[in-house]
């Protein structure tokens, strides 16, 4: 863990670059080997409203990277935060745990405020509008929830007092975690449920990706699932039952659209009462 560290702490960017690409061509090679589903679609066209929302997640994140260093310099200089006031710990424990509250305030914590708050949700509303979810959907998100999940980022480091060492970690660890619960793989039924006990696994996530209520409200975590199971919002659906997409915004073509979808958070919108369970 310690070399670990050691690395995170400086991680050169061309380094974070190749963990995003790696791990993007990875997922995107094993989708075609062990498909959830065969999607009737032309791959590389789908993925360009994608990766145009992954650079400018990317972009956003890089300018304001400076914050997250002088938040988390602030925090380590005046032993503020939760990891700097616990006795201790060994440097196992210390990486694995600071790395478990960053899910929770990086990803978490804004993912189920976006859905309770009716203007962040239209804002994510552009991540739930694939209709047929890949790895490229990992990281479809509108650049102002690039901004709200960054703020999310920082306020974070500040509460837990992490080190830039274990927000680079976290942050690399996460970007590869969305791709694998997002890609289009199909894993053995009780390999994924046994997983999902600790980590979020793919078709806990897909449940997320279903296109009507309760289920869209439900697994938000990002890499541990331990959050969902602790706070209640834990649901399982059978994969063979899943339907991508939101149900007010039906329209695949639109929804495919860079324009349309830079547009979307500001049309107006109210959200369907919550349809019964299906069995």
């Amino acid at each position: 863990m310690e070399t670990l560290i050691n690395y995170f702490e400086t991680i050169p960017s061309l380094h974070r670059s190749i963990i995003i690409v790696g791990g993007l061509t990875f997922f995107w090679l094993l989708e075609g080997a062990i498909p959830l589903f065969n999607f009737n679609y032309k791959k590389w066209k789908h993925a360009v409203p994608n990766i145009f929302f992954t650079f400018t997640t990317i972009l956003v994140n890089l300018v304001l990277a400076f914050l997250l260093l002088k938040s988390s310099d602030w925090v380590m200089a005046n032993n503020f935060g939760i990891l700097n006031w616990l006795p201790e710990l060994n440097i196992w424990i210390y990486g694995i745990l600071g790395i478990f509250l960053m899910d929770f305030f990086g990803a978490y914590l804004p993912h189920f405020v976006e859905h309770k708050i009716p203007p962040l949700w239209m804002v994510h509303l552009v991540h739930h509008s694939d209709h047929k979810v890949d790895t490229t959907t990992a990281n479809r998100h509108h650049p102002i929830e690039s901004v709200i999940r960054f703020i999310f980022t920082l306020l974070g480091v500040l509460i837990i007092g992490a080190p830039i060492a274990i927000v680079m970690m976290y942050q690399s660890l996460s970007v590869v975690a969305t791709q694998f619960t997002h890609a289009n793989i199909k894993l053995p039924k009780k390999i994924d449920k046994i997983m999902s006990y600790l980590l979020v696994s793919p078709d806990m996530h897909k449940v997320h990706h279903h296109y009507v209520l309760p289920y869209t409200d439900s697994n938000y975590g990002n890499i541990f699932s331990v959050w969902d199971r602790l706070l209640g919002t834990y649901m399982e659906l059978d994969r063979d039952n899943i339907i991508y997409g939101v149900d007010v915004f039906p329209d695949e073509k639109e929804n495919s659209k860079i324009s349309s979808l830079l547009k979307q958070p500001f049309q107006k919108y109210k959200r369907p009462t919550i349809k019964p369970k299906e069995t």
